[in-house]
């Protein structure tokens, strides 16, 4: 009995000494950080959670239905909702140049002060490629990723089961924006650019919420582009469109882009992208770890340190 106790006892500080335990965003201490879409995200269980609700998802999710609601927040009339936005989702709008928006879309993807999120170019430095709730996962032998509990066929998310093959071992990471993140992303290391595909699909919500409904990773609209990098190997950089986002929008460059360099934006809505490293390509931090471990997401920055580089994979230039 005497050794039962002590083992409660034990269980119990073991999960106080594990900061955010149980909570579903945390920041990087491990920290409870206060989730801006709790109300979204409670319609949404009633949308997934409910047979009329999933009615109207047929309808919802259709890509048709998304551009239409683009449309109408290019109208200027839609500049209305921006005050009670930035209120309610306590943007800080001293980061960002003032200006007079002519929409709702022209403000939702505004271009940030470059000394707002400053890149960290130290070249073992693995930085976020965007504002966003991070998610860490480990990709198994058979080339499987679990995301809150939903099992994802890798080969299946690319598109390509070759591909995919050669990430046997690897992270997936998993940045979800939510729409108080800042909607632009930049190209995470100096690299070549490789073939981009784009696979076309519906646009479900990415709330963790609908993971227990709908595989979004297998459904969702994506991009997906090689990227053969200095430091990290050949590095995957997919853009998953979700419900409401008008588009995903990214720019033309040359063969080679350097660190932080902006590859493009998402229109309104919250949105993912997923960077999927090779086996031993990086070691992210441990406490970003931790809380994914823990079920929880860890918010991070666009251009922020998250990891560092494995020697093994550095490369020096550009062949």
């Amino acid at each position: 009995m005497a050794e039962e106790l002590e083992s409660v006892k034990e269980q119990e500080a073991s999960s106080e000494e594990a900061p955010g335990a149980g909570a579903s965003i945390c920041d990087m201490a491990g920290n409870p950080v206060r989730d801006s879409c709790e109300k979204q995200g409670k319609l949404l269980g009633l949308l997934y959670g409910t047979a009329p609700g999933r009615a109207a998802l047929k309808i919802l999710t259709k890509p048709v239905v998304s551009k239409a609601a683009g449309m109408a927040l290019e109208h200027p009339v839609s500049t209305v909702a921006i005050p009670p936005f930035v209120l309610t989702k306590h943007i800080q709008m001293k980061d960002f140049a003032e200006e007079k928006f002519r929409s709702f879309n022209a403000f939702f993807t505004r271009p940030i002060k470059p000394e707002a999120r400053p890149i960290d170019r130290l070249p073992e430095a693995l930085i976020s490629p965007c504002d966003a709730k991070l998610t860490v996962v480990p990709i198994d032998a058979e080339t499987h990723f679990t995301v809150k509990g939903a099992d994802y066929s890798l080969a299946a998310f690319l598109g390509c089961k070759r591909l995919a093959k050669r990430y046997e071992g690897g992270q997936c990471l998993i940045f979800r924006l939510t729409p108080d993140d800042y909607h632009r992303y930049c190209y995470p290391d100096d690299c070549r650019i490789g073939k981009t595909r784009r696979i076309e699909g519906v646009l479900h919500t990415v709330n963790p919420v609908s993971a227990k409904y709908v595989k979004v990773y297998h459904r969702n609209t994506r991009t997906v582009t090689m990227l053969d990098t200095v430091h990290f190997g050949r590095v995957l950089q997919i853009e998953v469109g979700a419900m409401f986002v008008g588009k995903i929008v990214n720019h033309p460059h040359g063969e080679q882009v350097a660190r932080g360099i902006e590859k493009g934006y998402f229109e309104f809505g919250g949105s993912t992208i997923v960077l999927v490293l090779e086996r031993d390509a990086a070691q992210l931090y441990e406490q970003i770890l931790k809380n994914s471990e823990n079920g929880a997401e860890t918010v991070v920055r666009y251009g922020a340190r998250i990891g560092t580089a494995n020697p093994a994979k550095f490369r020096g230039d550009l062949l």
